[in-house]
Formats: C-alpha cells, structure tokens, sequence
C-alpha cells in the first residue's frame, strides 16, 4: 500500500501526469463515489435535496478532512482561507436565504445572472481593502449586493402577489418548488490499476475542448495526446505587458478576470519549467508565465455597491464629485483594457482555451464589446467560466486558479460504505417532514402597553428628567414600583424597577423624586434579591437615599433591615460634607499644582545652568575670555540683522535699504584708507 501510494506525496500536473499512472489510467463508469454515497444521503431527506459535489482532497489534508460546500456545490477549496471567504461570501448566504424559505439553492452561475443587473462582482470580493476605494460623498448606505437582490425579488414578488387572484396565490404557496436538474459534473474521474481501489482522480472538464468533450469515451486517450514534458530552458517571467513572439510556438492557455474596478489578465504557458531539484532530488517545477497585466480603478460605488453607470442608467446621472470621478475611471479602465487585449492580439488567438470571469452587463460589455478592433467574442467556443469560486482580481488570484485548474484532485472513498448506504436506501423508507417551528405566542394588549411604559420610562431617567418621570407616572396612573417588562430579559433582571433602574444609572436627583414627590418603596428587591440602594455606584446617590430617608422618617420604611439605608441625613449636611469634600478636594488640587510649578521651575534651573556650562566651554575652546555675567547674550550675524531689519518692509523700501547700507559701508572703507595714508605719511 506504500508503494502505491507514494506516487501521490506531491501534487500532480494534468499536463506532466507520470508514465505509471498515464498508462493505467480508466475513465470510471460510475463516475466520483463520493458524489454517490451523497446522493443516496440526499435522496433519505426531500428538506436537504440539493445538488452535492465530490469532496475531493486538498494537498496535505487528511482523508477525513472537510474541504467543501455542500449548499453551493463547491467541490474544493484550496485552503481554509478560502473556505472562509466562500461563507462570508453574497452566493453562499444568499443559499442559506433559499434554504430557510424551503426552496433550492442555485449555483454560481445563476447567481452571476441574478446579480448581472446590479452589475455586482460577488465572486471578486475580498477581505482586502484599499484607501483609494473611500468616497467621501457616497451614501452611508449598508446596502450590499445580497440586501438589493433580496429587496429586488421581494418587490418583485410583491408586485406578483397584488395583481394575481386569491385562487393562484393559493396554489403558488401549495405547490412545491421545481427541482433543478443535476446537470453535467465539473469533473472527469478516473481510478488506476496502481492506486488503491478506493482512490479517484478528478480532472476539470473545462480544460479539454469541445472537440474532446464530444469523444467522452476516449477521453483519457485525449487525456495521454496533452501530456506536455517539462522544458529545462530557464524561461523568465516576462516583466512587462507584452509577451515575447518566441512565447506563441508552446501550448498556453489565457486567464481574464474583471469586477469591481480590478482587471488581471495572464497569459501562461503549459509547459512547466524546471527550477532545480529539491532536497528529496525530485525536480522542482513552477508555471511558465509568459506575460501578465493588471489595472485597478476606482469605479465601484463604496458600501452600496455596483458600477456607477448602472446607477445612472437606474436613478438617472448624479452631480457629485465621486460619481464623475468614478464615470471617468469607468472610461479610462476600459480603454486600458481593450489596448491590452489588443496588444495580446497574437497571443489569444493562439491560446487553447480562455478562462474569462467578468460579472455584470458593464464588465462584459468592456470584454465583448462590441467596438473597434475586437479581441473578444462572446460566441468564441474557447471561452470558459472557473469551475469553482474566485476572488479580487489579481495576478496571485490568477496563478491560484491555474494551479486549481491543472491539478489532479484526489478523492478516498470507502466503496464498501457506498454500498452499504445504497441497500438501505433501497429498503427504507422516506423521512417524515420536520414539524414546522410553531410561531411565537402574540401579545396581548395589556403586554404590549407595558412594554410602551417601560421604554418611555427607562428613556426619561437615563436622561434624569425628573419631572418628566413624575408627570409620566401620575398621568398614566402606573405604581411608582412599576416592574419593567418583559421582566426575563437580563437587564431587567437587574434592574427592575424604575427606581433600581435610577440607582444603577448613578441619578441622584431622579432618587430623590422617586422617594419623596412618587412614594417608592426602597425595600422592594430585584430579580437578583438586592434592593435599590445596594445598586448605587457613588456617594451623591447614596446620600440621596439618606436626605430621602431624614424627610419620610424613619418609621415610613424598613430603612435599616431589607432597604440597608444608613441612618437619615438632612439636605443641609449633606450640602455641607458636599461643600467640604470640594473644598478639600480643590486644596489638593492646589497642592498638586504648586508641587507640578516647583517641578519645573528646577527643571528649568537646572536646563539653563547646564546651557551655560556648555556656551562657557565652546567660548574657552575658541580662545574668548570667560564672561563673568550668568547671562549670556549671542552676538546675532550680520545676515540675521539685516533679516530682522527688513521684517515687514515692501521689496522697494528693501532695495533701498540695501543701497544706504552699501554706501555706509563704502564710505567707512575709504574713511579707514584715508586714515592708514596719512598715518604712514606723517611718520
């Protein structure tokens, strides 16, 4: 079993399969195993009736891992980043949402054509964002491409609801959605003599051609005809957008995706080149890309999605600065696009095959055109759709989905439990259908008014308005003990009244009120047996029960015992100790100022003694004398003086000024020559 195994510890190329699987490889007449053994899963539930996928293996998985979507028909995911993005993604919720209303799901391809007027790319999302993307003008909608479809089809059907009679609407909601066909598998899989009997290989169908498809049956004569070796000529990836004319003599296939503002385009050889040998000596192969472009333009409308032309053509042309901006990045990316694709002339119209993702009427058009000098066509039998889900359109994201493309997939599936699932389908019969989940119980009207006072009373304290809770309660006659409702929640489990709900909020004022002008009870405990004065989080709250308790008395509640009140404090002492404490604590304050000042009054004592040190030095190094003032003057430069001389003065009285310093100066020079003549004269 090792040995048979061993030729699968690395990935296999379609195109460069090895000889011993090449020439014992068969078309299974079965087709996947897996798909089978779901399918029997499937047909034991009518509620989980939906198409599944072969869940072949990625590199280095276990056989026992999950690497795929039953909902969507997703086959494989190459990692579980992917499988993360596919869930977050609009197609695979938008599936829940079918799934939920008792209807099937869709695959991606319909969803492309449902989201094609919206001019949405779904599958070109990505985690990543960029600045560029911000538009400070769009709306602040939440609005995705998931939530416009939904509300699309929900006029839709609303529309349909209105203008047909009861007798039809009866019958839509009695009659059972059409099941789609199954369809054509994205995969061909093969078994081989020299693996185990319950190890597949998958190969896309979409990498063979119309002309091979039509011979199924000798497809893996087909299948030996593409074998392509390797080439040992170190071949560079070509850095710049056009592709050497060298390039055209080897088989290449050409990957295009468009959405969102993002064009990638690539054009890579089939031909695999050898890089090296690795460590175990088996040679390391990477892809041969011969040329390779991307552009990325802002033309995506943030947070609302869709192109900006479809917005036009929807809600008629808007005036802002982002939509022009974005008009003319629509422009300007399908210029630059259709220039490369015509660049590429040679090149895709020797390619084999042409992968093309490009999503909504907008992308397409800038693909299919029509317009002058037309590279692509709609009609071209070459063109194929990526069998699985892709992402932004970049020139990683492109490699991926080579690699995907050309990769052998695996799949381990016990035969034994295929058959043992097939007999008990056979003899048992079909599941009841689920119990329908029973609707929540309505409210009645006296709930409901609760509810209402709740809101409206919880809203008035936070904001502490005391009168306004006092007016409230007297006008609708509700007890000052009101319990909050519905009191299962766990806020109200908290606080549950609205003078618990006070002091939790730290509200004096409204504690007070509540006491004194609405008679609440503080004794009254909350779901969690602690009364009200046990919720207060500072002393003026505190002492608002205590001012409350010194104005009723003491015999008006148990103060003491189940409230836990302290002994009552008058409204006096309490301003007093009120008064105190900010003094106090403005004394402190004070304190810490003065300490704060003293601080940096050093600091700067101690910054200019040590400036002065340094200028004494520099002064004695450069020969001057010591100054023996403690303050130091620095003579200021000529050009300094003359700069602050002509601060603020026009450029003509600057001139002038210039030339009455120049003449001073020239007159000091011949006074001094004068002066040195005659002293040399006279001795």
């Amino acid at each position: 079993m090792a040995d048979k195994t061993t030729i699968l510890r690395r990935p296999l190329y379609v195109f460069d399969l090895p000889k011993d699987i090449l020439s014992s490889i068969q078309l299974k007449s079965g087709g996947d195993p897996a798909r089978q053994l779901a399918d029997v899963e499937v047909n034991n539930d009518e509620e989980d009736n939906k198409p599944h996928t072969p869940p072949p293996l990625a590199d280095g998985v276990p056989s026992g891992a999950t690497a795929s979507c039953a909902l969507c028909g997703i086959s494989k995911f190459s990692n579980v980043q992917e499988q993360r993005s596919h869930v977050k993604s609009d197609f695979h919720r938008y599936n829940l949402k079918q799934k939920l209303k008792g209807l099937q799901p869709i695959s991606e391809t319909e969803f492309d054509t449902l989201v094609a007027d919206l001019d949405e790319s779904i599958s070109g999302s990505d985690t990543e964002t960029s600045d560029d993307e911000e538009d400070p003008s769009s709306s602040k909608s939440k609005d995705t491409t998931l939530v416009t479809l939904l509300k699309k089809q929900a006029k839709i059907s609303i529309t349909s609801t209105t203008t047909s009679a009861d007798s039809s609407a009866d019958e839509h909601t009695t009659r059972k959605p059409k099941r789609r066909s199954a369809g054509k598998a994205p995969m061909y899989w093969f078994t081989s003599s020299i693996l185990p009997t319950n190890i597949s290989l998958g190969i896309y169908r979409a990498i063979f051609t119309d002309k091979e498809l039509e011979k199924a049956s000798k497809i893996t004569d087909v299948l030996r005809k593409k074998q392509l070796p390797a080439t040992r000529v170190e071949s560079r990836t070509s850095t710049s957008s056009t592709p050497s004319s060298s390039s055209s003599e080897s088989p290449h296939h050409f990957l295009c995706m468009i959405g969102g503002g993002h064009f990638a385009a690539m054009i890579i050889s089939l031909v695999p080149r050898v890089v090296g040998k690795t460590s175990a000596g088996a040679e390391e192969r990477k892809a041969n890309v011969l040329a390779h472009k991307t552009f990325h333009r802002y033309t995506t409308r943030r947070q609302q999605g869709g192109a900006q032309s479809s917005n036009d053509a929807a809600k008629g042309a808007a005036h802002s600065a982002g939509s022009s901006l974005r008009r003319y990045n629509e422009a300007a990316l399908t210029n630059e696009v259709r220039e490369l694709l015509y660049e590429w002339r040679s090149m895709i119209e020797s390619a084999e095959l042409l992968f093309v993702r490009a999503t909504g009427t907008t992308n397409r058009r800038t693909l299919y055109g029509p317009y002058e000098k037309q590279v692509l066509h709609a009609t071209d039998p070459r063109i194929r759709g990526f069998p699985f889900n892709t992402q932004r359109a970049t020139q990683a994201e492109l490699m991926r989905a080579f690699v995907e493309l050309t990769r052998v997939k695996v799949s381990e599936v016990d035969e034994a439990a295929l058959a043992a699932a097939t007999k008990t389908s056979s003899s048992t019969t079909p599941a009841p259908a689920k119990p329908a989940v029973a609707a929540a119980p309505k409210l009645s009207d006296a709930e409901v008014a609760a509810q209402l006072h709740t809101s409206q009373l919880q809203s008035l304290i936070r904001r502490s308005k005391t009168s306004s809770i006092i007016s409230y309660l007297s006008t609708n006659s509700l007890s000052p003990n009101f319990p909050f409702h519905p009191p299962a929640t766990k806020h109200h489990h908290h606080a549950s009244t609205p003078l618990h709900l006070a002091a939790s909020t730290n509200a004096p004022a409204v504690v007070h009120a509540l006491l004194t002008k609405a008679s609440a009870d503080p004794t009254v405990l909350n779901g969690e047996g602690k009364p009200a004065f046990a919720l207060a989080g500072d002393r003026a709250t505190r002492d608002a029960f205590r001012v409350a308790r010194h104005e009723l008395g003491d015999e008006r509640w148990d103060w003491a015992g189940v409230a836990g009140v302290p002994p009552g404090l008058s409204r006096e002492e309490a301003e007093r100790r009120g008064e105190r404490e900010r003094l106090e604590g403005e004394r402190r304050e004070e304190e810490r100022r003065g300490l704060e000042m003293r601080r940096l009054q050093e600091e700067e004592e101690e910054e200019e003694a040590t400036q002065l040190q340094q200028q004494q030095q520099q002064r004695k190094g450069a020969g001057g004398r010591p100054l023996g003032t403690a303050r130091v003057v620095v003579e200021k430069t000529g050009a300094e003086r003359r700069e602050e001389e002509g601060r603020g003065l026009t450029p003509e009285m600057r001139m002038r000024l210039e030339r009455e310093r120049r003449a001073r100066a020239a007159e000091e020079r011949i006074r001094r020559m004068q002066g040195g003549g005659g002293g040399g004269g006279g001795s």
